[in-house]
């Protein structure tokens, strides 16, 4: 009978991973040292390196993000100009017997 599966930490696998990257200790070591398959400490120093750019673009993205939305703002505010604008145009326009179709 299988047992059953054990779920590892997202903060465990990054510690596991960056112990690997450092290479103080052999992969054998780290993996005998955390009780875990030597496999997995391969696999998990393998993810950790390909989303390493990742990390650093999150960075720009949350940063371009903050610049969207600040945009975003201003022109929800200048929309809210305009209809103001365009309002008090119709308003005229009825006033002096100009049609706005």
């Amino acid at each position: 009978m299988k047992g059953k599966r054990r779920r590892h930490e997202p903060e465990f696998k990054a510690r596991v991973a960056l112990e690997a990257l450092k290479g103080i200790k052999t992969i054998q070591e780290i993996a005998k040292e955390y009780d875990i398959h030597p496999v997995q400490v391969s696999e998990w120093k393998k993810v950790m390196v390909g989303g390493a750019p990742e990390l650093f673009e999150r960075g720009a993205a949350v940063v371009g993000q903050e610049k969207a939305e600040q945009e975003k703002e201003q022109l929800h505010a200048t929309i809210g100009k305009l209809a103001g604008s365009v309002d008090f145009l119709k308003k005229k326009c009825r006033q002096l017997g100009i049609p706005t179709d």
